[in-house]
């Protein structure tokens, strides 16, 4: 019997960007050292949506490990040794995607739940010697919007997880 070889189907073929898009949540342990695969998990679902702009995947992925980061380094997910961290990624709209990271909540040595904030306090000076700090603020300018939320609205819940997520234009264009 002849070996007939056939010609190699595509790895993936990319797909329209379609409003209500979900891709699958993804679980890391909530452990500084997984931000790399954070990323490169991130890179290769986007590289399947079809007029991503190559600068506006990079920026995502940039903002999506500065979130997982700040999960690991701010809440019980990285606190915790069974402490995880989700990534969600959707798009709300035919031409935004979203990218999200679902923290463990607020860490036991915390006096006062809260959401992530961009520091204020600090002089220039301070920002020129500061080696922490500037991930909220990179977020800030390199999403079109970008916010957090409790992951349950109720008083009694405070505390229990935090939802960080930034949004992009798909064609990478920023207002």
């Amino acid at each position: 019997m002849a070996i007939v070889p056939h010609p190699r189907a595509p790895i993936h073929t990319p797909t329209l960007p379609f409003t209500g898009r979900r891709w699958p949540s993804r679980v890391y342990p909530g452990d500084l050292a997984q931000t790399s695969w954070v990323r490169s998990d991130l890179a290769v679902d986007l590289a399947r949506l079809a007029g991503l702009a190559k600068e506006t995947g990079e920026d995502i992925v940039l903002c999506a490990s500065e979130m997982f980061a700040n999960a690991c380094d701010h809440s019980r997910s990285g606190q915790d040794p069974e402490g995880r961290g989700i990534r969600t990624l959707n798009m709300p709209t035919a031409t935004t995607v979203q990218v999200a990271i679902v923290d463990d909540g607020v860490r036991a040595d915390s006096i006062e739940p809260k959401g992530p904030e961009i520091p204020h306090q600090r002089t220039p000076e301070d920002w020129e010697e500061a080696e922490r700090g500037r991930g909220l603020l990179l977020i800030h300018h390199l999403a079109e919007r970008w916010g957090s939320h409790s992951i349950l609205d109720f008083p009694f819940c405070d505390g229990l997880g935090t939802v960080i997520w930034a949004e992009f234009a798909l064609g990478g264009a920023r207002s």
